[in-house]
């Protein structure tokens, strides 16, 4: 198959979508497929002049993945860096390598590519994509919609709020929440902005933050336990996996950084918890509406009280990432799941 994996962007999870992305098209092309990885923002300027002759590179452009930082990428730089400084976000030949391939396999973490945007701009164009539809992934990027349906849905989740700037003085008591709490973006991911506050001048300091790059913010009662994930492929969950952080939570540094924490799948935890976060896994993959494949984030406290934090629609996807380890436990391997991933997007839509 032609195939053009889909990366980096202009969301704070670019780099980490970079090399999510060029573990894929790596892979594909091990596999004999025709796979380019391309960014989505800066494109190809530099096409041949027959652009068909793009899935002929022979090194699927991999050049262009850059080793994963430990800090948050400067999105500045990498809007000036674009050769014909258009602030569109689809960089140039995009949309047409798009059209012309089998499939474009989403490597996109974050901001547009995540948040349901991009997914309709490609219905409208006729270009087929992996992972979920436009819906399902607007409904779990933004969290406050989130926080609803799994409320609505009784899928267990931290006891919170969301918050706009107008709103932004206002005490935790008028919303019933109390020091500890942790404040996080409304949208984005690889826990970049989350704050954990334990006093009123930390809970200032953070609200203060959030509101120079975010007009809404989730604030939750501050949940202390272990941290797990369970990935779903076609409604089905996968193994239970479960992230211990060197130090702190798993937040950009440990998730990203070699050595920053252990993960163990399946999880260390009785079946029947393990059971628990699995069916709510895939409760909330049907209540967001959602195809394909995800990964949900849970804490599970000292009383075996187990609290899902949010959904993924486009999980990590590096070998070392959480849901290739996930499928791994269950015998797929990671080319099996790429391409897998691949299959299960044309039965969703396409066939």
């Amino acid at each position: 198959m032609k195939i053009i994996v889909l990366a980096g962007g202009l969301s704070t999870e670019r780099d980490v979508s970079l090399c999510s992305g060029a573990g894929i098209c790596r892979t594909l092309r091990e596999r004999g497929h025709k796979a380019i990885l391309l960014d989505v923002f800066l494109g190809l300027p530099d096409a041949p002049e027959n652009l068909e002759d793009v899935f002929d590179l022979p090194d699927g452009n991999l050049g262009i993945a850059e080793n994963i930082s430990t800090t948050e990428p400067d999105i500045e730089a990498v809007k000036a860096s674009r050769e014909d400084k258009s602030d569109c976000f689809l960089g140039p030949n995009v949309i047409e390598l798009c059209r012309m391939a089998d499939i474009s396999f989403l490597g996109l973490h974050g901001g547009v590519g995540e948040d349901g945007r991009l997914q309709a701009a490609f219905d409208i164009l006729g270009i087929r994509y992996t992972g979920p539809d436009s819906l399902g992934n607007a409904l779990a990027m933004d969290k406050s919609v989130t926080k609803q349906i799994f409320q609505l849905n009784h899928i267990p989740t931290p006891e919170g709020t969301w918050l706009y700037k107008k709103s932004k003085d206002k005490p935790l008591s008028e919303f019933g929440l109390s020091l500890p709490v942790v404040v996080k973006p409304c949208s984005g991911g690889s826990s970049i902005g989350v704050y954990i506050c334990n006093t009123e001048a930390e809970y200032r300091d953070a609200i203060e933050k959030s509101f120079q790059n975010e007009t809404c913010v989730i604030i939750e009662k501050y949940i202390r336990g272990r941290e797990f994930a369970c990935g779903i492929i076609d409604g089905k969950a996968l193994p239970v996996i479960e992230i211990i952080p060197k130090s702190g939570f798993f937040d950009y540094a440990n998730k990203y950084q070699a050595g920053g924490s252990e993960e163990i799948c399946p999880a260390n935890i009785p079946d029947e918890v393990a059971a628990k976060m699995m069916k709510a896994t895939e409760r909330a993959f049907r209540a967001l509406k959602l195809n394909v494949y995800s990964r949900a984030d849970f804490l599970l406290d000292e009383d075996g009280n187990i609290y899902c934090l949010e959904v993924n629609t486009l999980p990590g996807m590096t070998a070392a990432s959480l849901l290739p380890k996930e499928a791994a436990a269950v015998g797929i391997s990671y080319g099996d799941l790429c391409e897998m991933i691949i299959e299960k997007s044309l039965d969703a839509r396409y066939r």
